[in-house]
């Protein structure tokens, strides 16, 4: 079952607040705790508070405050889109929403409301934040002013603009239908029941469009002078008051609204009367123009009588305050209970609640963002604090990736080298490294260098290792953190931006080891592609691999994806796909994967398959119909070093894809080796894999 949902537009005033308040109602039946969140809101709360967050809180009595319930507002969000910092943004928003996940149940999402600059990044910003956030989605869209076919159009256009980016819309809901449109577009909703989503029309309500006379007295800043007791009537149409009494008559309908210059006493002691007759309609109240008050006599009888509808007065003059009364879009506040109970009402009426709710009990999310699984692998790594040794203890990218692992507290670090030289370097570059929160270790200084050396003469003497030459390797500052990891006193190793692959893992290969069922140690990378995460597989150790070591390699692949929050889905690939291809290649790749299939049968698992046929839906499903892996494959195992360690490399700079790792595996316990070309982030994320690899 899915703990979220995202409640999405692609216009203004598409009346959300609907949606919102009729879910939080059917949810609060399921689930004690829900809580709202609202990724970007529109204002400074210091000068207006969001009206759809406040209502929702306060009529359900959500435990949440208001403050925990948003991240940015709009212009603070497009500040940062303009200096390119959208990574940054989103980054936020899952550290913020996933606070809000560990305290509720279920947490209700709300997406942008389309006012103001920047609507293309809006709607863009709603996509990414539902796919980050694992959250399926309902889309609300507005029938207002809109013909049948516009407003059809609009449903499959942004319920389409979700689906190719991968968000699985659970609902599409046109709302505000007019009445005479109802049925065609509820046959429209009959007629597309077969992909699954549930479809509705909530026709408009009055209402709930109508501002109340609060509202009209808040955007004109009017003031009130009479019927303080009515605020809340609802009015449904306005009128001028400039005519003749007898015509003026003609005009009044119920729930209207008069407009009338203040020095028009006439109008309104003619409004006041009729709204007491039994032969007229009810009057949502009067608005007094240009300045202009009743004169006393009137106000005196006005103040006699028993009820009196709202009066409030305005500086501007009639036509004026007609415009802006007439542009008004009444909003559900939570003062307003009558408005609150007719939304929930609707949405229990026209939706059909039952067949939502076991959408979402069903709802399974596929997939991980690269934001999300980073943001996860952080999360992962300082639950349970590791201790990680950085041999090359003096490289600049090391000495910043360590003040960034120590600020956040994910790991505790050991740096091998000389504790004067790294000192002066952290100054020298103004790294704002706290010293005192690490270890510095020189190995031929140390108090276990005698120890390390005994160690690893008895590992190594029957391979000819003398103690002479034990004490020589064990200054080095590979061996002696590889040494480190293995009497324990340190939990995993990174090392490699100034050292080769092999300088890192001999040391392992010789003393640490394979796990036992092992016999290969091979490397994945975590490919953080725009919209997913797939693991490749192995792109930095064998060179050529046997079927049974690319079986192997597959398995501990498809391990290393479990491990790490990824559903293994795992191809095996060739240059050919199926039974269409021969050859020793393809036949070793074809081998491989039924020793995989036999070894380890509760893995989904297809091979041969061509990349196309693995990553393309549309491919795959032409290639190897009724695979579960093909289009769909997470975990991707190529046929030899050449292949993988080109591909990947491709894949990175063409796409723009981060590439964690490589990630060793099969070792008893983790050393990951780093690229010599590597940046701080690919050092900050393979500090954080290591420290989760020894976990476990």
């Amino acid at each position: 079952m899915t703990r979220n949902i995202f409640i999405a537009t692609a216009e203004p005033y598409s009346g959300k607040s609907i949606v919102a308040l009729g879910l939080v109602h059917m949810l609060l039946s399921k689930a004690q705790k829900i809580g709202y969140f609202k990724p970007i809101i529109n204002y400074d709360p210091e000068v207006e508070q969001d009206a759809h967050i406040e209502t929702v809180i306060n009529h359900f009595g959500l435990p949440i405050r208001y403050e925990d319930t948003f991240v940015y507002t709009q212009q603070e969000a497009l500040r940062l889109v303009e200096a390119g910092l959208q990574g940054e943004i989103i980054d936020k928003i899952i550290s913020q929403y996933k606070k809000l996940e560990e305290s509720y149940d279920f947490t209700v999402i709300e997406g942008s409301d389309f006012l103001g600059q920047g609507t293309a990044f809006q709607f863009d910003a709603n996509v990414t934040i539902a796919k980050n956030l694992g959250a399926p989605v309902i889309i609300v869209v507005s029938g207002e002013g809109k013909t049948v076919e516009h407003l059809i159009s609009s449903m499959r256009t942004i319920k389409r603009n979700f689906q190719v980016r991968d968000v699985q819309v659970l609902a599409v809901i046109a709302n505000k239908v007019q009445a005479a449109q109802l049925e065609e577009i509820d046959t429209f909703n009959l007629s597309q029941q077969q992909d699954q989503t549930i479809y509705a029309a909530i026709p408009e309500d009055r209402n709930l469009k109508s501002p109340t006379m609060k509202e009209v007295q808040e955007i004109l800043g009017a003031k009130l002078m009479f019927g303080g007791q009515q605020l809340y009537n609802q009015a449904h149409y306005s009128i001028m008051g400039a005519m003749q009494v007898p015509n003026f008559l003609n005009h009044i309908k119920d729930n209207v609204l008069i407009v009338t210059p203040g020095d028009r006493a006439d109008i309104i002691l003619t409004a006041l009367q009729a709204n007491i007759s039994a032969n007229y309609p009810k009057i949502a109240g009067i608005v007094l123009t240009g300045g202009f008050e009743p004169e006393e006599p009137v106000i005196r009888l006005m103040e006699g009588l028993e009820t009196v509808v709202p009066i409030i007065a305005v500086k501007e003059g009639s036509f004026y305050t007609a415009t802006m009364i007439g542009n008004i879009k009444s909003r559900i506040t939570p003062d307003n209970t009558e408005k609150i109970l007719l939304a929930i009402e609707a949405f229990r009426e026209h939706v059909d609640v039952k067949a939502l709710d076991e959408k979402i009990v069903t709802f399974k999310p596929e997939g991980i963002t690269p934001h999300m699984f980073q943001y996860q692998l952080v999360k992962w790594a300082g639950n349970k604090k590791q201790h990680i040794v950085l041999p090359e203890g003096n490289d600049e990218r090391i000495l910043r990736a360590t003040a960034r692992l120590i600020q956040q507290d994910i790991v505790d670090l050991t740096l091998l080298g000389d504790a004067g030289e790294i000192t002066a370097s952290v100054k020298r570059l103004d790294i704002g490294l706290d010293l005192s929160r690490i270890r510095i270790i020189n190995p031929a200084e140390s108090e276990f260098y005698p120890e390390y050396v005994n160690t690893f003469y008895e590992l190594r003497k029957n391979k000819n290792v003398q103690l002479e030459m034990a004490r020589d390797l064990m200054t080095d500052v590979s061996y002696f953190g590889t040494m480190m990891v293995y009497k324990g006193h340190a939990d995993g190793m990174v090392s490699g931006a100034v050292h080769t692959t092999m300088h890192t893992i001999r040391p392992a290969l010789q003393f640490i080891k394979t796990k036992p069922g092992v016999s290969v140690v091979s490397s994945v990378f975590f490919m953080c592609l725009p919209d997913r995460v797939s693991v490749f597989g192995d792109c930095a150790v064998n060179p050529n691999p046997t079927a049974d070591e690319l079986a192997e390699i597959a398995i501990s692949s498809a391990e290393s994806s479990q491990r790490f929050g990824i559903e293994p889905r795992v191809a095996m690939l060739s240059y050919s796909s199926g039974t269409s291809g021969e050859g020793i290649d393809v036949e070793k790749v074809r081998k491989a994967t039924e020793i995989v299939k036999q070894k380890r049968p509760d893995l989904k698992v297809e091979g041969p398959i061509q990349y196309d046929a693995a990553v393309d839906p549309l491919v795959g499903k032409q290639k190897l119909p009724g695979s579960e892996v093909a289009g769909r494959a997470s975990v991707l195992i190529f046929p030899d070093l050449n292949t993988g360690n080109n591909t990947y490399k491709a894949v990175q700079r063409e796409t723009g894809a981060l590439a964690i790792g490589p990630m060793l595996q099969g070792l008893n316990k983790p050393v990951n080796d780093l690229s010599r070309g590597c940046t701080v982030e690919d050092i900050f994320n393979t500090v954080v894999i290591t420290a989760i690899q020894s976990q476990s």
